[in-house]
């Protein structure tokens, strides 16, 4: 997997860290506030968007009054908590990270959460050191499925896009690494559990934990 791979570059949701089951107990705690139900699929919706595309989306789908920043702001506040306290690394995770440094593969995160959040996930973990780039959708025009956040980091750590290894855990952020040029390796994860061979047949790769990957 590791062959003639110069970077490693991570989506953080579901793939560096296991906090894919966070979004819809906020989503239905959000919404509550202005008395709306949380609606079928909305999840599947926004898979994919940044941070200020998937408020956008809020405040045109569902009419909500208050600033885009304001609703990212309400975000950040409601998961901050959970972000610190309730949220694991991925198995194996920790021990992959250190393999990569002591190989000197460059390593980045490309995540469509915010700044906020994938800064308190690195420090809660001990991880700042081990990135030499954290990019995240509000950094590039669109965010996934279409690969400017992937080309964005590889363009930042200054390696070719066919030289990177990406780990993602949807489908919108696999199209997105495989859009770049860049290998994917699909992380299993119980939130997209259910398009488990959708993602094995897209990416290159597909790993249930970090344990699975063979260290040589």
């Amino acid at each position: 997997m590791l062959k003639d791979i110069d970077a490693v570059i991570f989506d953080m949701d579901g793939s560096l860290v296991d906090s894919m089951w966070i979004w819809p107990e906020i989503d239905i705690e959000y919404l509550g506030k202005f008395g709306i139900s949380l609606p079928d699929g909305l999840q599947g919706q926004i898979e994919g968007k940044s941070f200020s595309e998937t408020a956008e989306f809020f405040k045109e789908r569902f009419r909500i009054p208050d600033s885009i920043q304001q609703i990212k702001d309400d975000w950040n506040a409601m998961a901050w908590d959970k972000y610190t306290h309730e949220v694991p690394l991925k198995e194996g995770v920790d021990v992959f990270l250190k393999y990569c440094r002591e190989k000197g593969i460059l390593l980045g995160i490309a995540t469509s959460n915010s700044r906020e959040l994938v800064q308190k996930v690195a420090a809660v973990h001990g991880l700042a050191d081990y990135f030499s780039c954290i990019m995240t959708g509000c950094d590039v025009a669109k965010g996934k499925p279409s690969p400017d956040i992937y080309l964005a980091v590889a363009k930042e750590l200054q390696v070719e896009p066919q030289r990177c290894l990406v780990f993602e855990d949807i489908i919108p952020g696999i199209q997105a690494g495989k859009a770049a040029g860049m290998k994917v390796c699909a992380v299993e994860d119980a939130y997209s559990l259910a398009m488990k061979e959708e993602k094995a047949a897209m990416a290159d790769y597909y790993i249930e934990t970090f344990k699975d990957i063979v260290l040589a």
